[in-house]
């Protein structure tokens, strides 16, 4: 199946208006897409309108939120179910820094129903690192049943690679994502120790447009989806 497990939505501050629920599912499956996840900055509150709006067009739809952790590594929390994602809403609230957004500067925060109408707006900016360690992010997504994925690992801002200068060996992370297939040799000839791993990549589009959405390009079988929760 074709995916992209990594598309923000308009509760993003940095996504355009254009990124809502109903617009994200329908331009999935104009470009062939068979399985997505909308990852926001450090929220889950946008899943029932895309849990709508994914069973309204038939797309496939895991449920997921991109952590940014106090080393601001940026993380994604992926779920099988939206109770499981709620859970971790529950987490996230914890550990939240209480700034308020300005929108007039970051953007607006907009939470949007399965018919993407507004329902209500997130006050605090999301765009902060969460109080919690990466590890802690990591066991946290783990502990709602989630996965834990290092997303766009090399050569991005707020990567792994930009923050900590290298992938810890011990981490316990369940996949890792990259821009591009390339970036695959960079990492392992950085970290020799993971071709002896049985390591699931993933290549998603961070889409903050409808536009940058993936094409019908990167495939995942079912036995690697299912690989993903192996542990959990």
């Amino acid at each position: 199946m074709y995916y992209d497990l990594h598309i923000h939505s308009c509760l993003s501050p940095c996504a355009e208006a254009e990124m809502t629920p109903n617009n994200i599912c329908n331009m999935a499956m104009l470009k062939g897409l068979d399985l997505i996840a909308v990852s926001d900055h450090n929220s889950c509150r946008q899943q029932p309108g895309m849990e709508a709006a994914s069973a309204k067009t038939g797309i496939r739809l895991l449920y997921g939120a991109e952590l940014q952790s106090m080393e601001e590594v940026h993380l994604l929390a992926l779920f099988r179910s939206l109770e499981d994602c709620r859970n971790l809403q529950t987490w996230i609230d914890e550990v939240m820094p209480q700034i308020p957004n300005d929108p007039d500067y970051f953007g607006s925060q907009e939470i949007l129903n399965g018919m993407d109408e507004q329902i209500g707006i997130e006050k605090r900016l999301l765009l902060v690192s969460l109080n919690a360690a990466l590890e802690e992010c990591i066991d946290a997504i783990h502990a709602c049943s989630g996965i834990a994925v290092p997303a766009h690992v090399m050569g991005r801002e707020n990567s792994i690679m930009n923050q900590l200068g290298f992938i810890p060996e011990e981490l316990d992370y369940d996949a890792l994502e990259l821009r591009n297939e390339k970036e695959k040799e960079e990492v392992l000839n950085l970290h020799p120790w993971m071709r002896e791993k049985d390591t699931i990549w993933l290549i998603d589009s961070d889409a903050h447009r409808l536009i940058d959405i993936s094409e019908r390009e990167h495939q995942m079988s079912e036995e690697t989806l299912e690989r993903l929760w192996r542990k959990r």
